[in-house]
C-alpha cells in the first residue's frame, strides 16, 4: 500500500514543491489549503487529493482528516507547512497582528496535530514534520512577532517528541534557512510600517541594505527542502532537527560554538555599525 502524507499549506512554496516531490517518489499526497479550487499544478495528479484547510477553522480541519482518510487510507506523515512571516518593526505591527501571527502559525499547527494524534495513536505509528525556519535558532532584527512564533514551534515540537515516543508516532522539525518563496512576497507586502516612528528610520535603512545583500549568497531551494523533509519521513531515526541551507548551519554552529553573550555579542556587532553605537 502507498504511504500517504497530509500537508497544511500546499497552494505554493515549499508545500507545494513537497506535493509534488512525494508524489514523484510515489506516495499518495492530502494537499490542503485554503482555496483548493484555485490550483492547477496538482489539480490532474491521481495520486493529490485537494482539499479546503483553514488552520484557524477545527471544522474545516477535522473533515479534511476524514476526507483524506476516507480516499487514501492511513495517514502516515503530517507535514504541518502552513504559516506566514510578519516582518517589521515591533511598534509598528499591530496587537491584532501579533495575534494573527499566532494564530496561524503556532495555535493552528497545534490544532491539526491534536486533530491528528488519535488516528496515529490509534495505529501506534506516525510521523509529525513541523516546518520552522532559521529564525526559530538564530534570529535577526525585524522579525521580531514571526521569530516568536517559530520559537513557540520549536519548544512545542521538542516537548511533544518526548511524550509521543512513548506512543511510537516520531517528531521531526524542519529549519530552513533563506529559500527563495513567494513566502518572502507576502511577508514583503505585509511589513509592518508606522510613518510616526521615525527614530527607527536609519536603522531601519541599515538592515534593508544588509538583508539585501543576502540576496547573492548561496542558499538552498525549495527542492531541497522537500528532499530533506521526504529523508525526516523515512530515515526511521528519532532525529529532532533538520538543517536546509549553507547560510544557516554556520549561524547555528556559531550560536553553539560559543557562550551565550559571546554569541549575541558578535551577532549585535552585524547589526549595529559603529555608527549607531555598541553597547
Amino acid at each position: 500500500m502507498k504511504k500517504v502524507i497530509f500537508i497544511t499549506g500546499a497552494s505554493s512554496g515549499i508545500g507545494k514543491a513537497t506535493a509534488l516531490f512525494f508524489t514523484r517518489l510515489g506516495w499518495n499526497v492530502i494537499a490542503t489549503m485554503r482555496n483548493p479550487e484555485q490550483e492547477t499544478d496538482l489539480s490532474n495528479n491521481p495520486n493529490v487529493l485537494l482539499l479546503q484547510l483553514d488552520v484557524n477553522n477545527s471544522h474545516s480541519i477535522n473533515t479534511a482528516i476524514e476526507q483524506g482518510i476516507a480516499h487514501f487510507g492511513p495517514i502516515d506523515v503530517l507535514l504541518n507547512n502552513a504559516g506566514y512571516g510578519q516582518q517589521g518593526i515591533f511598534e509598528a505591527i499591530s496587537a491584532e497582528k501579533v495575534r494573527e501571527q499566532f494564530d496561524v502559525n503556532v495555535f493552528g499547527l497545534m490544532e491539526v496535530t491534536r486533530a491528528l494524534l488519535p488516528h496515529f495513536r490509534a495505529r501506534k505509528q506516525g510521523t509529525i514534520i513541523n516546518v520552522t525556519s532559521g529564525v526559530g535558532r538564530v534570529t535577526v532584527p525585524l522579525v521580531s512577532v514571526y521569530a516568536a512564533s517559530k520559537f513557540a514551534i520549536e519548544g512545542f515540537s521538542e516537548s511533544l517528541a518526548y511524550e509521543l515516543e512513548s506512543q511510537n508516532i516520531k517528531v521531526k522539525i524542519i529549519e530552513p534557512g533563506y529559500i527563495a518563496t513567494p513566502f518572502y512576497e507576502r511577508a514583503k507586502a505585509d511589513f509592518a510600517f508606522d510613518p510616526q516612528l521615525s527614530d527607527y528610520n536609519a536603522f531601519q535603512q541599515n538592515m534593508e541594505n544588509l538583508f539585501s545583500s543576502f540576496a547573492a549568497m548561496e542558499t538552498a531551494t525549495m527542492d531541497d527542502v522537500a528532499n530533506t523533509i521526504y529523508t525526516a519521513a523515512t530515515d526511521g531515526s528519532y532525529q529532532l532537527r533538520y538543517v536546509v541551507g549553507p547560510d544557516l548551519q554556520p549561524l547555528i554552529d556559531l550560536r553553539n560554538s560559543k557562550a551565550d553573550q559571546d554569541y549575541v555579542n558578535i551577532m549585535r556587532s552585524q547589526f549595529m555599525p559603529k555608527a549607531f553605537g555598541n553597547h
